[in-house]
């Protein structure tokens, strides 16, 4: 998470029981190299301790107390609205919730609210009965109606009033992902109105019911692009093959599974007409066994040589039936130098933009959560990316693709 190296990041804690998931969210940060400032509302004094949170962000933590008996160059609530380059408010309460919509000021965490302009990531957290009350309802609306603030949407679950439903507060990894997103570019909306589709995980070829040619994937690099430019406010579809990753967007993205490559051909004739730009991450087979056997083969009637055949290729196909400014984007997972295959992978394939990335390097390629490569494209433009998070890759593709795209456009 090297974009939160040295952000300025102000959390604000409500009132409810979710109050110590927040605890490791401090703790990443500060490990991450992130300035952290906290600050308690009385109600979240209830729950968890300024003690804590100032251990945890080696940093005092603030209370009501610190705004009006406190000495300070500024007003406390100017001086850390002004601080703060993004403010994280979870768990929010309905209460705080009521505050903000109606402008309330009233402690020093609604105060310093109304006194920054810093943007503002809601994380709420209640009983499912509370969130769907209509007044609550009326004033989450209200409050996304000011650009500053983006939704960190409650999830569905076993809550602690052992009811099941939704309300939730986000999960720390889940806070913590759209955080480094933020950082890394999802504070744009760059990618608003944009048709995006994703493909990725690995195919599995099956020779039976249980055994099956495959390769390593896992989708991280998959789901790393769909996280981003959802949060960059794309319209998003993935089409994936088996992944060894979870899918924190599922509520927010259009996900198509799959498991071989004619089913990814399949899927892919059918959505690659709606998309505006397709990126291809999927790890698709380039061989599966030429028949399938019904159910399971005994050990003593598995052929010693395998028939084989070529899997058709889906990104030249795509290429060849393109429409008329659509982008079709690439990868090439490749051993030893990678441009130059990159860059004859481009040309074959009739693809826009390709990135090459190295499989045989620490902290690279399949399975790893970093990764590093080349950008490149059929106008010859070129662009190394050094040794990142795969968020902070996928957010410097979709700028390289923005940028494509207007060097790719007719003048006028």
């Amino acid at each position: 998470m090297g974009s939160l190296q040295g952000r300025r990041i102000l959390i604000g804690i409500s009132g409810g029981v979710a109050a110590y998931k927040v605890c490791e969210v401090i703790s990443q940060l500060f490990q991450n190299g992130a300035e952290v400032r906290v600050v308690l509302t009385e109600r979240a004094r209830d729950f968890i301790t300024p003690l804590t949170v100032a251990t945890l962000s080696r940093h005092r933590a603030y209370v009501d107390a610190d705004l009006w008996q406190g000495v300070h160059a500024r007003p406390l609530h100017i001086e850390l609205g002004d601080w703060a380059e993004l403010i994280l408010l979870a768990p929010l309460t309905a209460q705080t919730l009521a505050k903000l919509a109606q402008g309330f000021g009233d402690n020093l965490l609604s105060a310093t609210l109304l006194a920054s302009r810093s943007p503002v990531l809601l994380g709420p957290a209640m009983n499912t009965e509370m969130w769907e009350q209509k007044s609550v309802q009326r004033n989450w609306r209200l409050l996304l109606e000011d650009e500053r603030y983006t939704p960190l949407e409650p999830e569905a679950g076993l809550l602690a009033c052992d009811r099941v439903g939704k309300g939730r507060m986000a999960e720390p990894k889940t806070i913590l992902t759209r955080l480094e997103s933020w950082f890394s570019g999802g504070a744009q909306q760059d990618l608003a109105g944009k048709k995006i589709l994703v493909t990725g995980g690995g195919t599995q070829e099956y020779l039976d019911a249980v055994r099956f040619l495959g390769n390593p994937s896992t989708g991280k690099m998959a789901v790393a692009l769909t996280q981003a430019a959802l949060d960059r406010g794309a319209e998003v579809a993935l089409i994936h093959a088996p992944l060894q990753v979870s899918l924190p967007f599922h509520a927010h993205c259009r996900t198509i599974s799959v498991t071989g490559a004619a089913e990814m051909e399949e899927r892919l004739q059918t959505q690659a007409p709606w998309a505006d730009w397709l990126v291809l991450a999927a790890a698709v087979a380039d061989l599966r066994p030429r028949q399938r056997a019904v159910g399971k083969l005994a050990k003593k009637d598995l052929p010693l040589n395998l028939p084989l055949e070529i899997v058709p290729d889906l990104a030249a196909q795509l290429a060849q039936s393109k429409r008329e400014k659509q982008i079709i984007a690439g990868f090439a997972a490749q051993t030893g130098e990678i441009t130059a295959p990159a860059r004859e992978k481009l040309a074959r394939k009739g693809l826009d933009v390709i990135v090459a990335n190295p499989i045989d390097l620490p902290g690279a390629g399949f399975a790893s959560e970093t990764n590093q490569g080349v950008i490149l494209d059929r106008l010859g433009g070129e662009q190394g990316i050094p040794h990142c998070s795969k968020l902070e890759l996928a957010h410097q593709i979709w700028t390289y693709l923005g940028d494509f795209q207007r060097r790719s456009l007719p003048p006028g």
